[in-house]
């Protein structure tokens, strides 16, 4: 069976047929380091990165790029209020983030652009849209003519152009021809960063910088391009129309991944109910988290539950002792080139690692079975076949990521991202803001980290029950 994949932009399921033979290129829309992540950020990175490994698994070169958007107008104002450089808020952020994707056993991917690396190239798109009449320059800034994609505007994302709102993008929305224009450049304010462009200094729009760098690095034709529902519209809409109105014919598969909620709550900080990766930490150990972010089907929505994580911690659990046990009766040996027929039909059914997961479940209650009689040569062969199912899912626990105990040696990973946590209190009780900075120490507490304040400033200590 091919490999099969829910296309946004065709609302159906397709045969996944890659451009070239043997290789795929793939795009995903990375952070925003605004902020450390939350869990809902890493269950993205953990889908994505059990589709990277199916696709390697299935003999294709992938050339994996995952994005930073390392300017925007949400950096610039966490920077402002904390009373620090814009380039410090990004890159500290962004620090955090890939050590939680490392973490989860999220493999690296083949390159990840920065936005601000990037402005030769979108130099170049803007006036190659300026050419063909699809873009125009308005007080300092730069807009896309939506009128002027009107017949393809709204494709992705099925709407129609007569009900969309405007998009309030720039404080100069009275310059725009259309208040649905959006911004490929914004002209220099005082006191933001700015780069030198034909059309004056200023700073790319966001939808600008993932068209240039997804095609300055898969060409102006690819495969796949990913990210969460919520980009649907307007960022990957606004990509699609200033990409293509440029000539290029962009990405070939759109995929989206279902959003995780808490306690049927989308998280905000309003509500206070933001779950960060060390809030799970005094839980479950690191293999257990990336089993409870994978186990849901990846187009679904997930809502995050403490049950929820206990019945993952359970099940991965489950895995691991019949790895375990197997491997001191017959030895590690190494997983099987294969995965069983099952486990591959329902990988290629639009990544359906529900009913993969059952079939890895049904192999290890058969092991456990050959154990029990003492089968030596089934248990070898039901040994192979899970430790090769769990290594398409990050999950085997023999692995180099997992063999220490599923990531019980957590101390230096937490620690940075505790210390953004501390940073952030830090900063709310310099501004007298208490009761945040109160919120904060006691969603570490909640988490198992104890925050101790001491004349030397605050440190932590992990306490597991």
């Amino acid at each position: 069976m091919s490999l099969r994949l829910y296309d946004t932009g065709t609302r159906s399921v397709r045969t996944f047929e890659p451009l070239e033979e043997g290789r795929v290129g793939m795009y995903v829309c990375g952070a925003t380091p605004q902020a450390s992540p939350h869990i809902g950020h890493l269950r993205s990175g953990v889908i994505y990165d059990v589709l990277l490994r199916w696709l390697r698994a299935s003999g294709y070169e992938v050339t994996f790029a995952r994005n930073v958007t390392d300017v925007d107008d949400k950096i610039i104002a966490v920077a402002a209020e904390r009373g620090v450089p814009w380039f410090a808020v990004a890159e500290g952020n962004q620090r955090v983030f890939t050590q939680g994707y490392d973490l989860l056993g999220c493999l690296p991917p083949t390159i990840e652009p920065r936005a601000t690396g990037h402005v030769p190239e979108m130099i170049v798109l803007i006036r190659r849209l300026i050419e063909n009449g699809h873009a125009y320059t308005a007080a300092g800034d730069v807009y896309f003519d939506v009128e002027s994609w009107a017949d393809h505007y709204g494709e992705l994302s099925n709407q129609r152009l007569e009900n969309m709102r405007p998009t309030g993008d720039t404080p100069n929305e009275d310059a725009k021809r259309d208040p649905r224009d959006f911004a490929l450049w914004k002209g220099a304010k005082p006191g933001e960063p700015s780069w030198e462009t034909p059309w004056g200094d200023g700073r790319p729009g966001w939808h600008l910088e993932c068209s240039a760098m997804a095609t300055k690095y898969l060409g102006p034709v690819f495969d796949i391009h990913g990210g969460g529902v919520d980009l649907i519209f307007p960022h990957h809409e606004n990509e699609i129309a200033q990409s293509r109105a440029a000539g290029d014919g962009f990405a070939r598969y759109w995929l989206h991944n279902g959003l995780l909620t808490v306690d049927g709550e989308k998280m905000s900080k309003s509500v206070g109910n933001v779950v960060l990766l060390p809030d799970l930490l005094g839980r479950a150990r690191p293999a257990e988290i990336r089993y409870y972010l994978a186990s849901a089907h990846y187009r679904s929505l997930m809502d995050y539950t403490d049950a929820a994580l206990a019945e993952a911690v359970s099940a991965y659990q489950r895995i691991e002792g019949f790895v375990t046990r197997a491997s001191e009766v017959v030895g590690a040996g190494e997983p099987a080139g294969s995965v069983p027929e099952a486990f591959a039909a329902a990988m290629n059914d639009d990544l359906g690692v529900p009913q993969a997961l059952a079939t890895l479940h049904e192999t290890v209650r058969e092991g456990n079975s050959a154990l029990a009689a003492g089968d030596e040569n089934a248990v070898r062969g039901h040994l192979a076949s899970v430790r090769a199912m769990a290594g398409v899912l990050g999950l085997d626990p023999l692995s180099e990521q997992w063999s220490q105990g599923g990531g019980d040696d957590l101390r230096p990973v937490v620690d940075a991202l505790v210390a953004v946590a501390l940073e952030q209190r830090q900063a709310a009780r310099a501004r007298k803001d208490y009761a945040s900075a109160d919120a904060i120490r006691d969603g570490l507490a909640d988490a198992g980290i104890v925050v101790e304040d001491t004349p030397h400033g605050a440190r932590w200590e992990l306490k597991r029950d």
